[in-house]
């Protein structure tokens, strides 16, 4: 099966740089509104089965120019949200989100036991994101899943064969940015694309990116 993960459109805590993980969360800016609507055109020839989103608001307002051009509803799923800051929450400093981000990406390289200042681990996160990955993708061909940045980035560097932390760690997903895999929660990922970079799929993407 297919499966794209879709980043949100722009917020303003995109645009002040800041951890912005609590629920509900903000709506989008005039842009991100903008990287919405252009959604179902980019994936205009694509079969779509089903469309997910996280429990936060950007997710379900940047899935709903798509969802409402292939009338589908979308699907709110509880474990697709943002990887909770903890009690680096609202902080913009270099160092918070450098804390944040160095936290996330060693669970990418298979640390699962470091935990989020006054927040999560790395268990805690695959087992709720890997859950509903695998409940929205069983039984489909084709699903949308949007989600936020550092969630699907991490997510993917530890769930797709052809990727390493590294690349994971070192290529942004831009708002609205989109991952496409192919495979199974049974069978294994393999990214086929990453914000229009194509991978050939042989192991490790980071080398074989064009």
């Amino acid at each position: 099966m297919r499966l794209f993960l879709i980043r949100h459109g722009q917020t303003p805590g995109n645009v002040l740089g800041q951890l912005d993980t609590a629920h509900p969360g903000p709506g989008l800016t005039e842009l991100g509104s903008r990287q919405a609507a252009v959604l179902p055109d980019a994936l205009r020839h694509e079969p779509i089965d089903a469309i997910f989103a996280s429990t936060l608001v950007r997710t379900q307002l940047t899935a709903r120019p798509l969802a409402e051009d292939r009338r589908l509803e979308i699907r709110v799923s509880p474990g697709l949200h943002e990887i909770e800051a903890g009690s680096l929450e609202g902080r913009s400093d270099r160092a918070s989100v450098r804390s944040y981000l160095e936290t996330v990406f060693t669970w990418g390289a298979g640390d699962l036991g470091a935990a989020m200042p006054g927040g999560p681990d790395g268990h805690a996160f695959f087992a709720r994101f890997d859950a509903d990955i695998e409940a929205a993708t069983a039984g489909a061909e084709a699903v949308v899943v949007f989600s936020h940045g550092a969630a699907i980035r991490v997510w993917t560097a530890a769930r797709a064969r052809n990727v390493t932390s590294v690349f994971a760690g070192t290529t942004e997903l831009v708002n609205a940015g989109m991952v496409e895999l192919t495979g199974s929660a049974q069978d294994g990922w393999t990214l086929v694309s990453w914000a229009g970079l194509q991978t050939d799929r042989n192991p490790r993407a980071d080398r074989n990116l064009r």
